[in-house]
Formats: structure tokens, C-alpha cells, sequence
């Protein structure tokens, strides 16, 4: 077909014209769209015009010929020529928004010894796609001429000077993005994987156990260091081990502790080794809910990489399993009743496993307005009262039209909804998490002067609409930072990385008001397509960390430190001169704690201390934490600073001028440390360069702390588990959970009969397995909450160990019983179906003491008619969480904070008033000073309730001996 042309590499038929037309990715006409032949080296053809048409004559319709249409901002299109025998081809080429590279998956860090191979991975997603891979070795380029890689990077033959950081680094023509860094380490050939010898971990015994050798309430069981190991290795390359080995226990030895009147039994940790890595499950869970009210999202869709993956409840409530593999978890909450903003979160959670909880905060929808599409419309944006607005929108005439193309003529319902950062209130609002990718790769911050959300439909049909060409005009004397003026963009939000990508740039002008007044904007031009939140904001660089540590009590012990805690923490704006109370928020950034704390980001300054303030805040669970005290007088000891700096860095509790502020909160001088003033060296302010010594640090270096607050609870476990740290879990016929990732929380309702609150006791014991009868579980101690209405009535929710399977899933066990109210207490009644119910699922256990209960644990969850709550879930505080909000409100399927006395009871005693003759269990722990594990004996949730008078005498403890006094050691895995 045709003519061969006068490069001889073609035919071109003189007879034959294509007629096309190109769209943009909001269906506007796209004038100056490149047209090529798409070959090995494309060749230019023309541009399209300003309505987007072009013309190309000379082309063969022989079905071989592929046109490239590429345009700024939108991805390249290859278009296949038609065969046909016309003379005139028409062709129509919608482009679709370019997507901006982003990591789908970081390459893992491995543990090798001397001599193996490892292989790292890296994949980067994006349209185009990458054109060129790079690796890095601790910042340093490896030559891709002697590695031959692309998104793998294979290392044979380690040496040990090969150990470190890698990561990599993938480009195309519109950017470039880079991967986190994952680790090598290489161990020699006869050094062991893991340290043999535990770390030294103190938990707290019993108050009765108090230890006279050592003079304390503590007793060391040891712990084994968390981290990788090499393990057996097969000789495959992969991107991903097939297993993955850590560092765990690999023999434990039975100790029995001497108590008053009886011996305590422990499992004490005396070897570690290479295991197989427990396989974990991380989830986030929470509420979304009305930033201004409360109000729960009903019923709301979650969606993830544009997928449905979950919905809300009627209270708002909602759990996610991550999905393996997942890098950063971004999910979209829309609501069907279109009350709320449709908003993208970016949430963190637990790579290592457990839950996470996070409370989505939502924006109302401003009421629409009704606006014609003919018209010049202006629409406003800023919500503070008494304050200019922050900026407008302006949309000429006929800009409005259809998802096709079409151009809309008719009424138009707008909406268009403001974060306004004046507004203190709204930094828990914000969408995404404030971040963008630069040219090379780097995600960097932003700082944020509003987000808008826009929503534009026929006020007819309710047919989405577009608009182009509009106007965003925003009012110079807001920016009070002067520098900030020549780098304000415009950003839109991409639902699906939870990135803002740049949408244009702004120009200043100058506009007289009245006769004397002149005013000056930046004004930015935009369309609003397909995305509909934007944001505008100026990149920032002057960045530290803040170290933060989260503990389970006010003793700040650095074995009751905290994970999984969300670390938030506010960046303010500083006021013209720097004032020290700043007019508005700019960003926010959190963290979850590990087992060394967290490093907050945060904006710094290093000439001015008072240039950039920021307040800091802890949720655990929807459970606030409590920030260190700073007034009457600042306590370095007690926050974690020392002095000179802790003045330089204003350290100030919310309730610092006012008492009736709660206390969950503190506001520090975010002052960069001066590098010749060797206190400010180390902590609680890095210099964003030295993240990696934030996140080591010591505990002795400097941070600031938060505490959970010191609940009526102590809990004991034979074999200890860190519920922060599923590879703490042991194979042991004695442990509490017998299951890794599948925790079955067990509670009982207790009523109390006093004028005082009365500390009661579970002693949970095996009851009909052979390997564990008689042996002890677990304790757990508990005082009662007294009842707002009835002062003479209290209850509690005890748990206490499940019933069924234990680890090796042979047979069940049911576990042996003992509720021991602490003090002269007769036991009034046992609920009437849970009595039933033991008498028909024999054996029954023996009751003769009316000061007591005894069962053997129902195998059966049941229920609020029987008084017991059980709740199974992935993570072990969240079925904790569950299953005592079900057991305070007495249901089966409610939750409450304050506790319902006579709703959902098993058990009722009456005890009697008699003076107390020494120290509750409570107050004894409370005056012991010394170091506590994590998961094996902690003090509980202390906002949960709402009580009455706590300072109620207390009876002595009962005593209860255990069996099985003699010493045994046992090894595992």
C-alpha cells in the first residue's frame, strides 16, 4: 500500500489524511499534544491545535502504522492506524493523567554469613514506567557495569565489608522515585546467629513475693534479643525469603520464686537461638467520626488502591487486616449520605504484627450553594471567624462540563470545604499525610496553608461536573512568612498513594481595594477534574526529629516501655517576628513507637528557638496518654531533659495555665541543636540528617515521655510474653496464650456488695489437661469500680484464661478458676444460666468456700446472660479492649467506658467493712520502685472508668499455694 518514502524505511500514501482529535484527562480539549510515529526513534508529526485537533496527510491506514501521542502531565498513548480503504482515518485519543512513579514494594532486609548470596528487589509502579534502575550501598552508587542489575540487585560471594543499607532508585522521563532502605547484615562463618546469652529483664512479682536477697519486688527472667538470624537457607535467589528466621528463646528453665506461705512458679529464659519467625498479622482498627461533633460515619465504604476492602460500622468502627507485603497503607473513607468529605488517610501500622488504632477524623460538607454556569462565580475560602478569608476560587463563565467532554449549561449545586489552619481544631482533619515526591526521588514535607475539597454537580440530575480554567486567588497577607511567597504551589491528593502532586504554580498581583488600599495575591491557575482535593502549600527543609517514649506507668522504667503507640505531633506557624503563640497550624506528622521509641518529624529552626513551635500528643488504642507534668516548677528528672536545654526548648504541658485542660498533650520550642553546645548533642532534637543515631539512641539520652495512666491492675503470667512482640511467644504447655495471632481474651462480671472498692483476684490454674493440672497459669489482680448511683455497690471485670486448645492442639484444657475477692467477703449468688450451664458440662468443680468461686472454664464463648465475655482476635489487646467495653455495658455486642453494675452480672458477693491491717496490693506496687517486662506484668487502662472514692481500705490478700515445686528445664523449637 502505497509508496516507499525518501528514507526507504516506509510507505506513505499521499491520498490519505488522519483527522484526530485529543482529550485531556478531564475530557477538555488538549491543545499542543505532541503527535509521533511511534517507532525505534519516534518521529515528530505536528501538535495539536487549540481545540486539540490535528492533521496528519501521507500516513497508510494498512493497519501497521502506531501513532505516540504524548501532552504534559498525562501519560503517553500509543494509537493504532485502522486498515481502511477511505481516504480520511478519524482518530479520537482520550489521555489519561500521567501517574507519577511510587514504590509498590521496598526491598527486604536479610541476614547472611560470609560467603552467601542475597538478592534485593525493588518495584516501582507508574505511567510511563521506570526507564532506569539504580542501587545504593550505604549512599554510594554501585556500578550497574559489575552488578548487571535492574529492579534486582544480586550479591554473591558477601564479604563482611558488604554489610549495611541498600536501596534503589528508578527514573523516567517525569520523575524519579526511591525505595527505603532495607538492611544487610552478614555474619562470619563461625560466629553464632544469635547471642546464646539472654538480656537481663526484670518483672514484678506478686505483693506478696516481695524478694529479701535482693531487696526488691523484681525478678529477673531474661529475654532474648530481637533481630534476624541466618537459620538453613536454601541456595535459591529470591526477592523474598521462603522462611525468615529471628532471634528467639530456645530453652527456658522452670524457678519457683518463694512467696508468703507458698512458692511461685516462673519461666526463666536461659538460652537463645535461631528460630523460624512467628508469622504475624498487622491490622488497624478505630472510629471514624465528625471532627466537629463526634458523629459517627455509618456504614461508610474503605477503599484501597481504588478497591472496596472494608466498610464502617453503626458506631463508625472498623477493622482492616493489612495486606502482606503492603509498603504504606492509604485508604479512602467515603460516605453514602454525603455528609462528610470523602478523605484519605495514610495509616501506620505494626509491620511486625498486632493492631494499631487510629481515629479518622472527617469534615462536614459545606451546604452546596446554587451558582449558574454562565457567570463569573467567586467562592470563598476561610472559617475563622473575624478573619479575612484565606483565598477564592473564581470559575469564569461556560468553564463547567460534563465527565464526556460536553460542555455544561444550567444551574450548578457547588461545595466546596475548607481546612482552614487558622483553626487549631482542624490539624486531626487533614488529609493524607503531607508529603511529595521531588525530582530525585526524595519524599520530602510539605506546609500546608489550607486544603480545599470541591464538589460540583447538575443541580438537576446530580451529575458530577468538571470545571477548567479556574481561578485560585490567594491573599498574600496570610503567608506570613515572606520566603514562603515565591514557593507556593498548587497540589492535588492522589487517592492511591496518598502523595500530593503539583498542579501549578502561582504569580503575584497586585489589586487596588477602595481608593487607598492595595492588596497582593498569588494567583494560580487549575482545572478540577477527576480529583477533587487540593491543597496549598510550599515544600519545607528545615527539618529535626524529636525522640518520644511511651511507657505503662509514671515510673518510666525502661523495660515498661510502650509499643505500637501513634506518636502525633504538630507542626505550628510562626507569627511575623516569631511569637511564641503561633496563629496556625502547617503540618502534622505521626509515628508508631517501636521498642526504642519514636522520631517524630517536625520543622526546626536554628537561629531562632521560638521560630517554629509544635505540640505533641499519644493514643494507644483510643486510650490518651498522659504527657509529663510542667507545672508548678519543671522537673528534668521526671520529663526526660536536662537543663539549660529544657528551658531553651519551652517545655509546657497543655494544663500548664490551666488546670481544667486535660493533660494529654505538651507544646516544646522545636530549637535545631546548635552544633558547639555538647548539651544539645544528644536529644531529644536531631538534626534531620542523624535520624539513624534518633532511633538508636540509648535510653539514658534525652527524650520527653508519656505515660498511660496507672490503672488498678496487676498481671501475672508463669510464662512471660510480651504482647509487643509476638516472637517473645513460647512453646509451652503453661502459656497464657496458647495460640500465636489468634488471642482469646476471657472475662467475668463481678458484682461487689461494700461501702469500699474491693481488689479481687482470678487464680487461673490447669484444671483436666495431664500436663498442666494443677499448675499455675496466671493472676491477675483487679479493684472493683464503684457504681455512680449506688455508693454502696461496685463491680469488676476479671479476667481470667480460656478454655481450650493448648500449643501443640492436641487436647483442651479447662482451665481451674478461683475469683478471690480480697478481704472478709461471702459469696450472695451465681448467675442462673452460667450455673446451668457448669452443672451440665461435668466435671464440676468443687464450691464449698462461700469466700470464693470456683469453675472449670466454659469452652463455650457465651455471653452477656451468663455473665462472661469472650472475645478472639488477632492482636491481644485489641480482644482485651473488646471484650471488657462489652463486659462494662453488660451486652454481647455494645461497648462503654463507664461501668454498669448491675447489667450482665455472674457473680455477686457481699463483703464486709473491717479496718485494714496493711497495704492493698495496689498501694504496695505503687511504692516499690524497680524495672517491669512488658506483657508479663503491667499495670492496666485507667481511663477506661469513672469512679467513685479510690482511696477505700483494703483487705489483705488470701494465699494460695501452688503445686508442682519441683525444678524442671525444658527446651523449645
Amino acid at each position: 500500500m502505497g509508496k516507499v518514502n525518501a528514507e526507504c524505511n516506509a510507505c506513505t500514501c499521499q491520498e490519505h489524511t488522519i483527522l484526530g482529535s485529543v482529550r485531556s484527562a478531564g475530557g477538555l480539549p488538549a491543545p499542543g499534544a505532541t503527535i509521533l510515529l511511534s517507532e525505534n526513534s519516534p518521529k515528530l508529526l505536528t501538535l495539536s491545535d487549540h481545540n486539540g485537533h490535528f492533521r496528519v496527510p501521507g500516513i497508510c491506514p494498512d493497519g501497521n502504522i502506531t501513532l505516540l501521542i504524548k501532552m504534559q502531565n498525562h501519560a503517553p498513548q500509543r494509537v493504532i492506524v485502522p486498515l481502511s480503504s477511505e481516504h480520511t482515518t478519524v482518530l479520537n485519543v482520550k489521555l489519561d493523567r500521567a501517574k507519577k512513579l511510587y514504590v509498590q514494594k521496598n526491598p527486604e532486609s536479610k541476614a547472611r554469613r560470609k560467603g552467601q548470596t542475597a538478592a534485593f528487589c525493588c518495584k516501582i509502579a507508574g505511567s510511563p514506567e521506570p526507564k532506569e534502575y539504580q542501587w545504593f550501598h550505604n549512599g554510594s552508587l554501585l556500578q550497574k557495569s559489575r552488578y548487571q542489575y535492574d529492579e534486582t540487585l544480586v550479591l554473591r560471594n558477601l564479604q563482611m565489608d558488604q554489610a549495611g543499607e541498600y536501596y534503589c532508585r528508578a527514573s523516567n522521563e517525569n520523575g524519579a522515585i526511591k525505595s527505603k532502605p532495607a538492611t544487610l547484615t552478614v555474619i562470619g562463618q563461625d560466629e553464632p546467629s544469635c547471642n546464646p546469652k539472654p538480656e537481663a529483664h526484670m518483672i514484678r512479682l506478686p505483693h506478696d513475693c516481695f524478694q529479701n536477697q535482693t531487696n526488691s519486688m523484681y525478678y529477673d527472667i531474661g529475654r532474648c534479643p530481637i533481630g534476624m538470624c541466618t537459620g538453613q537457607l536454601d541456595n535459591g535467589i529470591r526477592c523474598k525469603d521462603s522462611i525468615s528466621f529471628c532471634c528467639g528463646v530456645s530453652k527456658m528453665e522452670e524457678r519457683q520464686v518463694t512467696c508468703q506461705g507458698y512458692q511461685l512458679p516462673t519461666m526463666v529464659v536461659t538460652q537463645c537461638g535461631c528460630k523460624k519467625c512467628i508469622d504475624t498479622k498487622a491490622i488497624v482498627h478505630g472510629r471514624a467520626i465528625a471532627a466537629d461533633t463526634g458523629e459517627p460515619m455509618r456504614f461508610g465504604h474503605i477503599y484501597m488502591d481504588g478497591v472496596r476492602v472494608s466498610r464502617t460500622g453503626y458506631r463508625g468502627t472498623f477493622s482492616i487486616q493489612v495486606p502482606a507485603g503492603t509498603e504504606r497503607l492509604v485508604l479512602t473513607f467515603i460516605d453514602n449520605m454525603q455528609k462528610f468529605v470523602n478523605t484519605t488517610k495514610v495509616l501506620l501500622f505494626n509491620s511486625k504484627g498486632g493492631a494499631v488504632y487510629h481515629e479518622i477524623k472527617l469534615l462536614r460538607k459545606k451546604p452546596p450553594v446554587t451558582i449558574h454556569s454562565t457567570e463569573t462565580n467567586k467562592l470563598e475560602l476561610g472559617e475563622v471567624e473575624g478573619e479575612e478569608p484565606m483565598a477564592e476560587i473564581e470559575i469564569p463563565p461556560n468553564a463547567f462540563y460534563k465527565e464526556n467532554g460536553e460542555v455544561f449549561v444550567g444551574d450548578v449545586q457547588a461545595s466546596v470545604t475548607f481546612l482552614d489552619p487558622r483553626d487549631i481544631s482542624t490539624a486531626a482533619a487533614a488529609q493524607s499525610d503531607l508529603n511529595f515526591v521531588d525530582a530525585e526521588g526524595d519524599t520530602l514535607p510539605l506546609r500546608t496553608y489550607g486544603m480545599f475539597s470541591v464538589d460540583f454537580r447538575d443541580k438537576e440530575s446530580s451529575e458530577p461536573l468538571n470545571a477548567g480554567e479556574v481561578k485560585v486567588r490567594l491573599d498574600a497577607a496570610q503567608v506570613k512568612m515572606s520566603e514562603h511567597l515565591k514557593t507556593m504551589k498548587l497540589w492535588s491528593l492522589n487517592p492511591e498513594t496518598g502523595l500530593w502532586e503539583e498542579e501549578g504554580q502561582f504569580q503575584m498581583e497586585k489589586k487596588q481595594r477602595g481608593k487607598r488600599e492595595e492588596r497582593t495575591f498569588l494567583i494560580g491557575n487549575m482545572e478540577i477534574r477527576e480529583r477533587r482535593l487540593f491543597n496549598l502549600d510550599v515544600p519545607e527543609n528545615r527539618r529535626c526529629y524529636v525522640k518520644v517514649r511511651a511507657f505503662r506507668s509514671e515510673r518510666f522504667m525502661p523495660s515498661e516501655q510502650v509499643e505500637s503507640v501513634v506518636m502525633t505531633l504538630i507542626n505550628m506557624e510562626p507569627t511575623a517576628g516569631y511569637s511564641s503563640n503561633p496563629r496556625a497550624w502547617g503540618r502534622f506528622d505521626s509515628v508508631i513507637t517501636g521498642p526504642n521509641g519514636a522520631c517524630l518529624p517536625a520543622f526546626c529552626d536554628e537561629q531562632r528557638a521560638d521560630a517554629y513551635s509544635a505540640y505533641i500528643m499519644a493514643n494507644l488504642g483510643g486510650e490518651e496518654l498522659e504527657a509529663v507534668a510542667s507545672a508548678p516548677k519543671l522537673n528534668p528528672n521526671i520529663i526526660g531533659v536536662p537543663q539549660p536545654y529544657l528551658n531553651k526548648l519551652n517545655y509546657r504541658r497543655t494544663d500548664h495555665d490551666d488546670a481544667r485542660i486535660k493533660k494529654t498533650a505538651f507544646s516544646i520550642n522545636v530549637a535545631k541543636p546548635s552544633p558547639n553546645t555538647a548539651e544539645e548533642a544528644n536529644g531529644p532534637i536531631y538534626p534531620f540528617e542523624k535520624l539513624k543515631e534518633c532511633e538508636e539512641a540509648p535510653f539514658s539520652a534525652p527524650h520527653f515521655r508519656f505515660s498511660r495512666v496507672e490503672g488498678d491492675r496487676y498481671d501475672y503470667n508463669t510464662v512471660p510474653f510480651n504482647e509487643d512482640d509476638p516472637m517473645s511467644w513460647t512453646e509451652d504447655y503453661l502459656s497464657w496464650w496458647p495460640k500465636p495471632m489468634e488471642y482469646r481474651a476471657c472475662y467475668i462480671k463481678v458484682k461487689i456488695n461494700s461501702p469500699h472498692e474491693i481488689n479481687v483476684r482470678s487464680r487461673n490454674m490447669g484444671g483436666t489437661h495431664p500436663r498442666t493440672v494443677g499448675q499455675l497459669y496466671g493472676i491477675r489482680d483487679i479493684r472493683s469500680i464503684r457504681d455512680m448511683d449506688q455508693s454502696s455497690v461496685s463491680a469488676v471485670c476479671l479476667e481470667f484464661k480460656c478454655s481450650g486448645m493448648l500449643y501443640d492442639q492436641d487436647r483442651v484444657d479447662r482451665t481451674l478458676v478461683k475469683v478471690i475477692p480480697q478481704g472478709s467477703c461471702k459469696r450472695d449468688s451465681v448467675n442462673g444460666m452460667l450455673q446451668e450451664y457448669l452443672v451440665n458440662h461435668l466435671p464440676l468443680a468443687v464450691n464449698n468456700d462461700t469466700n470464693e468461686f470456683t469453675m472449670l472454664a466454659p469452652l463455650d464463648p457465651l455471653g452477656h446472660n451468663y455473665g462472661i465475655y469472650t472475645v478472639t482476635d488477632q492482636d491481644p489487646r485489641t480482644a482485651k479492649e473488646i471484650a471488657l467495653g462489652r463486659c462494662f455495658d453488660g451486652t454481647s455486642d455494645g461497648t462503654s467506658r463507664v461501668m454498669k453494675s448491675n447489667e450482665g452480672v455472674a457473680l455477686t458477693f457481699t463483703c464486709g467493712d473491717k479496718e485494714v491491717t496493711r497495704q492493698s496490693v495496689f498501694q504496695q506496687l505503687q511504692n516499690s520502685p524497680g524495672r517491669v517486662i512488658a506483657g508479663s506484668a503491667r499495670p492496666g487502662r485507667g481511663n477506661r472508668r469513672q469512679r467513685g472514692d479510690s482511696s477505700a481500705a483494703l483487705r489483705n490478700s488470701r494465699r494460695r499455694s501452688t503445686r508442682n515445686p519441683n525444678k524442671q528445664s525444658q527446651t523449645t523449637g
